[in-house]
């Protein structure tokens, strides 16, 4: 196997918790992300899932040097991003883009279509100006959009379109790496398949490596090649996607998963929710960090934190009993709706 695009080793982000606003002192650390590793080859999609807070967009920011890291590495081609002077980091920029969730707020209202999708040329001197206007064409039309809408401002346009001015903005100076941080959350169904089918067939065309964040399973489950699952700032489970839905090992990725409610009546009610509620990253339970949570829980959970070792990070991996329920076939009734619609799109496309 080749070198991979982007390497991610011990990665963390912490944050000073400050009490007093003239004499401040440190009360303690919020731990966002706390010890994250994972590579990224060319071409490939890694998907990052968990609940609202585990750390999954900090590290998307993380990984682009859009926030500084307090420890780990992050190397792209080998090379340390972490430690990139103001040029080589604008440089490196060139080659990863991301797509942000809101297409609403992520578009200034003030640049029309055009102005939007050229200015990332502009700033990393990119092709003169008539080369920057037919490309700004070329990409409109790649995302399904028409040249004449470059004039137009993003208000004149639909949540669906201006994900996909985005989309077209991220790849006006040609990356091999796009960060997609829940692209497609804010959209209805319909506009979700349609920009998910999208971004997957960019990817055929042009070699991209993405690293989708996401929090709907349905969407996870088509575009991802492999899938990381985060709790409480860490990766508890890592594995590639069919074995994943098919044999989640770890306690907490089976919850997640069981969580998906099931069309069958007979199905439901198979699994017990979890109890409890997420510990605060402020003041993370000793052990495993899911032990708080976790129904097989034993002395060795409180006390020792397991380490990701072939995939997951559990004590009791190889102890625990089958998982009893088929999630690579248990999804809600508007997840394989959802899952219909891609693959209608798909073939439309």
């Amino acid at each position: 196997m080749s070198a991979p695009l982007l390497e991610v080793a011990g990665l963390a982000k912490h944050y000073p918790v400050k009490r007093g606003l003239i004499l401040a002192k440190q009360i303690g650390t919020v731990r966002a992300v706390d010890g994250v590793s994972f590579t990224l080859q060319r071409g490939e999609t890694l998907a990052l899932v968990g609940e609202s807070g585990c750390g999954k967009s900090t590290t998307a920011r993380l990984v682009l040097r859009l926030i500084e890291p307090s420890a780990g590495e992050v190397r792209f081609e080998g090379r340390d991003i972490t430690s990139l002077d103001r040029a080589d980091l604008k440089a490196f920029r060139r080659r990863a883009q991301i797509v942000f969730q809101d297409p609403y707020a992520s578009l200034n209202p003030r640049y029309t279509v055009g102005r939007t999708i050229a200015e990332p040329m502009e700033v990393h001197g990119v092709r003169d100006e008539a080369s920057r206007r037919a490309r700004v064409e070329e990409l409109l039309r790649l995302v399904g959009l028409a040249p004449y809408h470059a004039e137009r401002f993003p208000h004149e346009f639909s949540g669906g379109q201006r994900q996909r001015i985005g989309i077209a903005r991220a790849l006006a100076v040609e990356p091999d790496l796009v960060v997609c941080d829940e692209p497609v959350s804010a959209l209805d169904v319909s506009i979700q398949a349609q920009v998910v089918n999208l971004l997957a067939d960019l990817q055929k065309r042009l070699g991209l490596a993405y690293l989708f964040i996401a929090h709907d399973l349905a969407v996870v489950k088509h575009v991802a090649d492999r899938i990381a699952v985060m709790y409480l700032g860490k990766i508890v489970e890592i594995a590639e996607k069919r074995a994943l839905f098919a044999n989640p090992c770890h306690p907490y990725t089976r919850a997640l998963l069981a969580a998906i409610p099931h069309p069958d009546p007979r199905r439901r009610g198979q699994v017990t929710p979890l109890g409890g509620d997420v510990p605060s990253p402020l003041n993370p339970p000793p052990g495993c960090r899911f032990h708080t949570r976790c129904p097989f829980a034993r002395d060795i959970c409180r006390e020792k934190e397991p380490a990701l070792a072939n995939g997951v990070a559990c004590h009791l991996a190889e102890e625990l009993p089958p998982a009893g329920l088929d999630f690579s076939g248990g999804l809600a009734p508007n997840a394989a709706k959802r899952l219909a619609l891609y693959a209608k799109a798909a073939e439309n496309a």
